[in-house]
């Protein structure tokens, strides 16, 4: 047996005034969603542990059953070792945002998401005034940051903070001192680099500094293949997908043209998800889009992602006939603009039948799989 899990990370939301009451999985046209839901049954996902924040890291290790409570050491780690940056013992490894800041305020935790060109040109300017840290452009704003004898530190997600005062969210604790300066320096070597004059020359965002956050050290992860007896595989844009699924020794698939933004490209993740399919077990296939609108707080960009996820989707389906599995890992409502924990809608179809007609957070909840814990979903799938 195959099976196949679609991931729209952030796609479940809340019903909308400007939705009529609905929410955007609700509004959107997903036939093929639907169809998974009408063939199959549904349920709903606790994807965040007590205890945790909402973020995607937490998440998608509880989906792939890595239980966090266990596995769990900082989302900076796990991207290191999608970058394939061997982190030693004492190495702590934190998520690098090139970020927007105004008059105090986090104004935008992408900088209008920078090119990874940009953000290459400007991390390397900064090194050469912090050369005792390690600096790593990754995708977009999407950076890494790594301090040898590291400590740790209190740190907070920018997506969190956006519109608010930095001034309570800067590190604290551990390596705070050494991240701190690494920002300062950061505001003075960003203010006039060629980066931003060309940035604000076009009406771009400019990037004004970086945000480090959730540092950790290396983890240590069951090999997936041990775990459940199959071989599995990755499709995502994002290093933090990326880095979880090389921890767990699974196929790491680079689709030429995904982003991990709105223009990805939706039918090249399709094919290669179906050529992927041959020879593995499982595929674990992961769309950031839905998540970034809704950081956006754009209805429409949401809506229009999540379109173009059940197009991509039937794409599979037409050459694919295994168990599939959609589902986001949070919620990331339109009226936050970031996570939220609450449970998320699934639905599966080649196990179970029972009589919801739609997917959508609502349908969803009189699914005949009730409210489950995410850690046990992959199990449930392959029992």
């Amino acid at each position: 047996m195959k099976y196949l899990l679609v991931l729209g990370d952030g796609m479940a939301d809340e019903p909308l005034a400007e939705l009529g009451g609905m929410t955007p999985l609700e509004y959107a046209k997903t036939p093929n969603m639907d169809k998974i839901a009408q063939e199959g049954a549904c349920g709903m996902l606790r994807t965040i542990p007590e205890g945790f924040e909402p973020g995607s890291d937490i998440a998608n290790l509880s989906v792939l059953g890595y239980d966090p409570r266990l596995y769990y050491t900082g989302r900076g780690p796990l991207e290191a070792m999608s970058m394939g940056i061997p982190l030693r013992d004492d190495d702590v490894a934190y998520r690098c945002n090139i970020s927007t800041v105004v008059d105090g305020r986090m104004a935008d935790f992408s900088a209008g998401h920078i090119s990874t060109r940009e953000s290459r040109d400007l991390l390397e300017s900064l090194a050469e005034k912090v050369p005792y840290l390690f600096l790593k452009e990754g995708i977009s704003y999407r950076n890494l940051l790594v301090i040898s004898h590291g400590k740790g530190s209190e740190t907070t997600p920018p997506h969190d903070i956006v519109g608010q005062d930095i001034a309570p969210y800067l590190p604290s604790g551990g390596d705070a001192d050494i991240l701190r300066h690494c920002i300062d320096e950061s505001t003075k070597v960003f203010l006039n680099h060629p980066v931003n004059k060309a940035r604000i020359s076009t009406g771009k965002t400019p990037a004004t500094q970086i945000w480090p956050w959730s540092g950790g050290k290396r983890p240590a992860l069951p090999l997936f293949k041990d775990k459940y007896g199959k071989t599995g595989g990755m499709i995502s844009a994002v290093d933090l997908l990326n880095g979880i699924a090389r921890c767990a020794g699974m196929e790491v698939i680079r689709v030429p043209g995904a982003t991990g933004y709105l223009d990805t490209d939706y039918h090249a993740k399709a094919r290669y998800a179906i050529e992927a399919l041959k020879h593995l077990d499982f595929l674990y296939l992961h769309v950031e889009a839905p998540d970034e609108a809704g950081h956006l707080g754009s209805i429409e960009e949401k809506v229009k992602a999540i379109e173009r996820v059940d197009e991509m989707l039937g794409i599979i389906m037409e050459e694919f006939s295994g168990v599939i599995a959609i589902l986001p890992d949070h919620p990331t409502p339109i009226r936050l603009k970031t996570h939220s924990r609450d449970p998320a809608p699934f639905a599966v179809r080649g196990l179970k039948k029972d009589n919801t007609r739609q997917y959508s957070e609502r349908e969803a909840q009189s699914g005949v799989y009730g409210t489950i814990d995410a850690i046990d979903l992959l199990s449930l799938l392959f029992s």
